[in-house]
């Protein structure tokens, strides 16, 4: 957890519930595994009082499942949310970026020139660091559409697709997929700032169809259907 992160927490529960969160995200706790979570509460350092009410709250955001016996497991992965996943971003990230286009200011194309500095296609095990790279690429792009309402959605769907991406980074990626993710990103870089509001959306939607999301989805779709599959991949059964 970052410094600035824990200076937003303001109870034990919000620190176990960012601490959870990460965890889950960057597939250290996996897809599918029990929660232990007297050993996780010592780790953090808090009693098992405010882990249940983080857990509660990623249930809640659907990253945890709780059954009627108190115990806890990380989500499995779902070839259905996997799916309406893709479904939502190739709606939403080109409506977004074609906004940006056209109401980016000059310190929103600071702030997007500024991300893209140093970014480059994420590698198989890719770092957290990594991770926020790309993530704050987007969200530069994002939050100059100026509509507060499309970037929280996005910020959400951000959070439940990083599980996907990994699965899908877990496969390998080949250097001319890599090279297209670069591309894709200069591209949208040029046309925001150009105030190609087309252009951008259509690169955007490119963008999603091929992203790791996508890869992940047709993953989990064959995976759904093959019971060693499943229980490799963390999918959830019947999926």
């Amino acid at each position: 957890m970052s410094g600035s992160a824990a200076e937003l927490c303001t109870t034990k529960a919000d620190i176990a519930y960012l601490r959870v969160k990460e965890l889950i995200l960057s597939g250290t706790l996996a897809p599918g595994s029990v929660i232990a979570q007297a050993g996780l509460a010592r780790d953090i350092g808090i009693s098992t009082t405010p882990l249940r009410e983080a857990l509660r709250r990623l249930k809640s955001e659907g990253l945890v499942e709780l059954d009627a016996h108190r115990d806890a497991r990380v989500a499995p992965l779902s070839a259905e949310e996997a799916r309406d996943l893709l479904e939502l971003r190739r709606s939403l990230d080109p409506l977004a970026v074609a906004l940006a286009a056209e109401r980016r200011t000059r310190a929103d194309i600071a702030a997007i020139r500024a991300a893209h500095e140093g970014l480059a296609p994420l590698p198989g095990d890719p770092a957290r660091e990594r991770f926020a790279a790309h993530r704050a690429f987007h969200a530069a792009l994002y939050a100059a559409s100026h509509n507060d309402l499309l970037v929280q959605s996005l910020d959400g769907l951000w959070d439940k697709s990083d599980r996907y991406r990994r699965l899908a980074l877990a496969s390998g990626r080949d250097r001319r997929n890599r090279d297209r993710t670069a591309a894709e990103h200069e591209s949208l870089l040029e046309y925001v700032i150009a105030g190609d509001a087309d252009a951008a959306a259509a690169v955007m939607r490119e963008h999603v169809d091929t992203s790791l999301g996508a890869q992940a989805a047709r993953r989990l779709h064959r995976a759904a259907a093959s019971p060693a599959g499943q229980k490799r991949d963390g999918v959830r059964p019947g999926s």
